[in-house]
């Protein structure tokens, strides 16, 4: 079986084989079901594959890996000359030549990849909610974030509201914002690529956005959506459903969390949150607890939002570790 007679399905079931059954299932289950399903095919009726065929399909896949990495940094000429320095022109011609077009294919706004969040908002600010929801489904979350937190209030929910709801869109739309976008941005240099649209690229957006922001947004889309809104909270963890974990993962929790962040925290929320992490602590810690809190007094709602992203920012910082897990609707789901 020679390598350049071997289809791109034969090609990826080889470099599974390679990698293992433990590295092959966490690529594979990120693939469309029809994609998966032939790459399985090919596996099984792989009876054996020769040790330098693997070699030379596992090389084959980390030139473009690394092809792909050089256009998405600083374009296709940078990556001619990378690649040109380390493999000889005509091998860099042959893998961008099969590169480019799939590159090409998924690096729309690639030039608002590269802006910087303030310019992007001056740019942007005044275009049409629908204009903005699309940018900002191509854009990574956390930048997506800050633009979204510097719009006016209603815009954020209307724009909130258009991200979430969004499914396809016309290339050719998308090509004629881009070419108005780069005419105004064309001074920056950045891509990456991005999903678009749907409830889980706004959950990623309103991960990253201060408490007051989310709230609004929320409480908006409730009066927009009230459906959709349930949709976008369910897969959200907001401080209020710290009564949602176990009792462990609170323990846990508060290890990590500086005392004064947690009195202040507590300040802003209902009953059942304060119980769930008073029975958590020993008598004495859960007294002195009770104690600061009655001497801070009042506080601002700013300091007690700002307090609750603290929190909230360790508890995921947890789930990424693994080391926390929120069950809803009595399935076991990943704190997003």
């Amino acid at each position: 079986m020679a390598k350049n007679k071997l289809t791109g399905v034969q090609k990826a079931a080889i470099l599974f084989i390679t990698l293992g059954p433990e590295a092959s299932a966490g690529i594979l289950k990120k693939l469309p079901e029809n994609e998966i399903k032939k790459i399985t095919y090919e596996i099984a009726n792989m009876a054996t594959v020769k040790s330098e065929l693997k070699e030379e399909i596992l090389e084959e896949f980390l030139q473009m890996n690394k092809a792909k990495d050089y256009i998405i940094e600083g374009g296709m000429d940078y990556a001619r000359e990378l690649l040109s320095k380390a493999l000889g022109n005509q091998r860099a011609a042959e893998i961008l030549e099969s590169v480019s077009e799939a590159t090409q294919q998924y690096s729309p706004f690639s030039i608002a990849r590269k802006a910087d969040a303030h310019q992007l908002l001056n740019v942007i600010s005044t275009e049409h909610p629908q204009t903005i929801a699309l940018i900002l489904c191509y854009l990574q979350p956390e930048k997506a974030a800050q633009v979204l937190a510097e719009l006016p209030e209603d815009v954020q929910s209307e724009v909130s509201y258009r991200v979430a709801t969004m499914s396809n869109t016309s290339p050719m739309v998308i090509k004629e914002i881009e070419k108005v976008l780069e005419s105004k941005l064309s001074s920056v240099v950045r891509t990456e690529m991005t999903s678009l649209g749907g409830v889980e690229t706004l959950v990623g957006i309103l991960n990253q956005v201060d408490r007051s922001t989310e709230k609004n947004i929320t409480q908006e889309l409730e009066k927009e959506d009230a459906e959709l809104a349930d949709k976008i909270k369910s897969s959200m963890f907001v401080f209020e459903d710290i009564v949602l974990l176990d009792d462990v993962y609170i323990q846990r929790m508060l290890r990590e969390i500086d005392a004064k962040d947690l009195s202040l925290a507590l300040k802003g929320c209902s009953d059942e949150v304060a119980n769930s992490i008073y029975k958590n602590q020993s008598k004495r810690a859960a007294a002195s607890l009770k104690e600061d809190m009655e001497f801070l007094g009042p506080v601002r709602l700013i300091d007690v939002e700002k307090a609750q992203q603290k929190i909230l920012n360790i508890i995921r910082r947890l789930e990424d570790a693994g080391e926390i897990i929120i069950s809803r609707g009595g399935e076991d789901a990943i704190i997003v």
